[in-house]
């Protein structure tokens, strides 16, 4: 079937879609992110805001134009038709249409317009459609009702819940607009409150609108603003001498540049990272920030938060999501409450970093620290299923070490960890989640001396828990699930763990971290020549791969970069950095020799250091791709013939600044490699 064949035949599956009454998902399933043709936008608006069978609202409207601020409306209507491209004609019935929907809008909720609330910026897209008026407004108002946050006013709960997405996903580039004493109020009310329809080009508002309604969530409108100001962090962090204004300026103006075919990427990336977010944070602020109940929201639940919260259900139940589930948010679990308290009950996965060690001894407090994140970084590194990509710490629920705790967590932002969050009602909530079955889930849980079992041993009062209450409990076979999964992967970490706290400079990688066969999996590429190539790649299939260990003699060597550059068989590098499935990315070099691809991994705190990740020998490398749209990420697959296909056995990725010169250095010395062969 031929593209322009594939292209009819979806839209057809729309059009018959949209005739029997297609629901939104089924919709999203249909499109697959294909920008929606004018002829049926309409259409799939009025589905995917449930509008297709609201009446005529507006035979209530008495047409008076009686509010108390009509005079403002009209004014800022007209102020905005003069930006319009639209022929006087156009620009007379445009500007009657918004204050007529908006005039009624005010009347039937009993609400006064306020001049730069996004509502007019919000109608003009939907203008567009050419619509009735009555379809119109009843678009205009599911979209007030569903999609713009509640609180969107200076020092308003979104903003504050903004930040904390940034700080999770890019506390280096949080803590710099923290310094610049920025906040996020300051550049994205216009975002929020105009689904960026006030700040970006008509098509590619209409496109961006495609993708979200059809999503059905009204958070993901936070994952776009992330990824506008993420993809402009390098920009920011250069504009450290320059005036908080002028930073500013620039974050307002970015939306302005995003071109309508970005717009999918720009989605798929928001779709990312909002995957990447705890899920129970989500829900939790979606209650706060989409709810009718009209009750005020108390923003320093929000302003005043250390790090983003997670809830306890969420935790738990992470021990037992599929490891398969590349999706799925894991936690790496870190227990900071006194030594006394963790001996007398803590979950079999937690590390304990002693928050008292902070202070009272510094060095053994660092040297632990080193200890949690080389595990996690090796287990990472390794595909285990042993560890998180999130760090989540548990404090105890009381004052005085809770204080501490924060202190802890404080000193992980500082480093610029990412992902890194407290768990909602700290051990009381694990305590409570477990109630009677806490036999099973918890070790060493000691009765007399849990200061939840047996407050009277606590002088300063446990912090009740104020967890809400769940409807489902979970049953006893979960319990029973938790507690032999948490067991498990808890016996793989902690000894990893002791083993580098006890010796913080030994190398040695004893294997526990390596992917076994069963863990790798090995992708079958039909119709493609047992030779290299270079591609566009128009997919994302690296997910299920992971490092081929099977060199694991090079895995621990460390060698001298400057030295090691300068060897004799060296053809060239590629300062770069290396990609991971999982998204975390690592300082490295790429090495070509005569015959091999050597990769090099910078050593944190060593300056000068590198670990020699693997020898790829030249012959392996069957395939080296790009990406359409960023042709700095350069995907080196690896494999054998097989038959008339290939196997495709791993692969690497990398962010290569000089990408087009390191593909051609690296095909040139293949060619090089086989001619010689053949002579």
């Amino acid at each position: 079937m031929t593209a322009e064949e594939d292209d009819s035949t979806w839209l057809i599956e729309l059009e018959s879609g949209l005739l029997d009454g297609c629901t939104p998902r089924e919709i999203n399933a249909i499109t697959k992110g294909k920008r929606i043709p004018e002829s049926l936008r309409p259409d799939v608006w009025l589905v995917c805001l449930n509008c297709q069978d609201t009446g005529n609202q507006l035979l209530l409207f008495d047409e008076i134009f009686d509010l108390t601020n009509q005079n403002e409306l009209r004014d800022d209507v007209k102020k905005f038709a003069t930006r319009l491209d639209n022929d006087d004609d156009e620009k007379l019935s445009v500007i009657s249409d918004i204050e007529s929907i908006i005039t009624f809008h005010c009347k039937s909720k009993s609400i006064t317009y306020a001049s730069n609330n996004g509502w007019i910026e919000i109608l003009f897209p939907l203008l567009s459609l050419k619509l009735n008026k009555a379809d119109t407004y009843n678009l205009f108002e599911k979209i007030l009702k569903l999609y713009i946050p509640n609180g969107c006013v200076s020092n308003g709960v979104p903003f504050h819940i903004l930040r904390l997405i940034i700080q999770y996903h890019d506390p280096e580039l949080c803590s710099f607009l923290d310094t610049k004493r920025i906040t996020p109020e300051q550049y994205c009310m216009p975002w929020l409150r105009s689904l960026f329809s006030g700040t970006c080009n008509l098509e590619v508002v209409l496109f961006m609108w495609d993708l979200y309604f059809q999503r059905s969530d009204p958070f993901f409108i936070f994952f776009l603003c992330l990824i506008m100001i993420i993809n402009a962090r390098e920009h920011l962090l250069q504009m450290k001498n320059e005036d908080k204004a002028s930073i500013i300026q620039t974050l307002r103006k970015m939306p302005g540049d995003l071109d309508a075919n970005d717009v999918s990427d720009f989605c798929s990336l928001a779709h990312y990272y909002s995957l990447k977010t705890p899920v129970s944070f989500r829900e939790d602020v979606l209650e706060v920030l989409f709810s009718e109940s009209g009750l005020e929201i108390n923003s320093k639940l929000y302003s005043q938060a250390l790090c983003l919260p997670v809830a306890v259900h969420e935790l738990i139940e992470s021990a037992t999501v599929d490891s398969a589930d590349v999706d799925a948010v894991k936690f790496f679990l870190v227990d900071c409450r006194p030594a006394e308290q963790y001996n007398s009950g803590h979950l079999s996965t937690a590390f304990h970093l002693d928050c008292n060690l902070m202070l009272q001894e510094p060095n053994a407090f660092n040297t632990a620290v080193q200890g949690l994140l080389n595990a996690q970084r090796q287990a990472l590194a390794a595909g285990s299923l042993a560890a998180g990509e999130h760090l989540c710490f548990v404090s105890s629920g009381r004052t005085e070490e809770d204080s501490y705790a924060h202190m802890v967590v404080a000193s992980f932002l500082k480093r610029n960890t990412k992902h890194v969050s407290m768990l909602d009602g700290g051990f009381v909530a694990i305590h409570d989640y477990f109630g009677p079955h806490m036999t099973d889930c918890l070790e060493e849980h000691n009765t007399s001396m849990c200061l939840v079992c047996a407050p009277n041993n606590n002088n300063t009062g446990v912090i009740p828990s104020v967890n809400k209450p769940r409807d489902n409990i979970p049953s006893i076979q979960l319990f029973s699930k938790l507690s032999s999964a948490m067991k498990a992967k808890s016996q793989e970490v902690k000894g990893k763990l002791i083993e580098y706290i006890v010796n913080p400079n030994s190398t040695v990688n004893n294997g526990d971290w390596h992917v076994s066969a069963n863990d790798r999996k090995e992708n079958r590429y039909r119709n493609v020549p047992p030779v290299f190539s270079i591609n566009d790649e128009d997919e994302d299939s690296h997910s299920d791969f992971r490092r081929d260990v099977s060199n694991t003699e090079f895995l621990d060597e460390i060698v001298e970069v400057e030295t090691f550059l300068k060897g004799q068989s060296i053809v060239d590098n590629f300062p770069c950095q290396e990609v991971l499935s999982n998204g975390y990315m690592f300082e490295s070099y790429l090495v070509v020799t005569e015959s091999h691809l050597i990769i090099l991994r910078e050593i944190p705190n060593k300056k000068g250091l590198a670990k020699v990740l693997s020898r790829r020998p030249l012959s392996t490398i069957v395939k080296i791709t790009a990406k359409k749209r960023h042709p700095e990420l350069i995907t080196f697959k690896y494999g054998i013939p097989d038959g008339d296909n290939l196997l495709i056995k791993d692969m690497d990725r990398f962010l290569i600044p000089n990408a087009a010169v390191a593909t051609k250095v690296v095909s040139n010395q293949i060619v090089s490699q086989l001619d010689s062969k053949l002579q």
